[in-house]
């Protein structure tokens, strides 16, 4: 058991308590031993099952397998207007359509979730290059296709996050000078600024449709009602906002990952899991120290996973995860925590491929 894995623990532990002081304790403490099922099962089933620094390669090359197909279906949806996923249930036969652009979703529950997989899953697929061109190739390339088919602006900054924090790599001995940098220049920001500094994202809109105002004014709203919710959560946020939603008469669109585990279980909750990604970063920080040197494993392979994960924490901002794009979250934080990145390295094969029969190559001659 790794720190990570301690947090882990912890964090469910805190979401099934405070279902006890919500007014429907049955309903909420079966919504959340979903929430732990789901979180801790994938995260310790992939800790189990991913074991060194092969495993970890082959879990991205397993996922691009995944993407490649799923990235066709939903170029074919965003030109035919068809949903092909709609045959097993669950998702519309129609897709969304704002502004005359189609937003394909394919198996997901809403079109930005299904973007954002494809932005998080970038720095993976780049993760491969080295040893597997042509998987890596056709994985970016779905990559891609999945945020252009879901015509949204978040999974394009998530993309676009991923992408400075590769361009990082060349910069990872001065990373705590940048973090500083990067706070300095919020709080500087919040000074100068009419409206708070996080009102810069009202002015994001890439496709010409967002929602950006939204997600801002939610941030103030919820600082407004901390009061309400910052013990346990709270079961009414209807009020924060002057509109709310069709599928709920006590809620506002919470489309703040931060937010949604703050509404969940309050700011224990929410700062456990903030405690999860930072551990998560430390861990990655920890083992590109470690690695220093050692050509047996491969340090851009782990500067890769922690730009993924810098793509989820930016992408938490603007989307909550609510269907099964919480996957790829956990897949990614069970990558860094596994005992591939411990440190006791264990060697990596410059070939992960089958090797041969050793018949076909070392048969003898045959003598008359």
């Amino acid at each position: 058991m790794t720190s990570l894995d301690q947090l882990m623990v912890v964090w469910a532990t805190w979401a099934l308590i405070s279902s006890l002081f919500h007014k429907d304790i049955f309903g909420v403490l079966v919504n959340r031993l979903g929430l732990v099922y789901n979180a801790c099962g994938i995260f310790f089933l992939l800790r189990v099952f991913c074991q060194s620094q092969d495993d970890v390669v082959r879990l991205c090359r397993m996922t691009a397998f995944v993407l490649i197909p799923l990235s066709i279906e939903m170029l074919a949806e965003k030109m035919t207007g068809h949903n092909f996923f709609s045959a097993l249930g669950g998702v519309p036969e129609i897709p969304d359509i704002r502004d005359g652009k189609i937003r394909a979703q394919g198996p997901f529950a809403h079109s930005i979730l299904a973007g954002t997989v494809g932005a998080v899953c970038l720095p993976l697929m780049i993760s491969l290059w080295d040893r597997y061109r042509k998987t890596a190739v056709a994985a970016i390339g779905a990559c891609l296709a999945m945020i252009f088919a879901s015509a949204s602006s978040g999974p394009i900054m998530s993309a676009s996050f991923a992408i400075v924090a590769l361009f990082m790599w060349s910069l990872r001995d001065h990373m705590r000078l940048i973090r500083w940098t990067v706070l300095l220049g919020y709080i500087g920001l919040d000074i100068v600024m009419k409206a708070p500094a996080y009102y810069l994202i009202a002015r994001i809109d890439l496709t010409g449709s967002s929602t950006s105002w939204h997600r801002a004014a939610l941030i103030e709203s919820a600082l407004a009602h901390i009061s309400e919710w910052w013990l346990v959560g709270t079961d009414f946020t209807r009020h924060w906002m002057a509109y709310g939603v069709a599928w709920s008469g006590d809620h506002i669109d919470i489309t703040n990952h931060y937010l949604r585990m703050g509404v969940d279980g309050g700011l224990p909750l929410m700062f456990l899991f903030i405690a999860i990604l930072a551990k998560g970063f430390s861990f990655v920080g920890q083992k590109l120290r470690q690695v220093d040197g050692l050509s047996a494993v491969s340090p851009f392979m782990i500067w890769t996973l922690g730009a993924s994960l810098f793509s989820h924490t930016a992408s938490f901002i603007s989307v909550s995860y609510f269907d099964q794009s919480f996957v790829f979250l956990y897949l990614t934080l069970a990558a860094i925590s596994s005992g591939s990145l411990q440190t006791t390295l264990l060697p990596v094969s410059k070939d992960l491929r089958p090797k041969r029969d050793y018949f076909s190559t070392n048969r003898p001659k045959m003598v008359s």
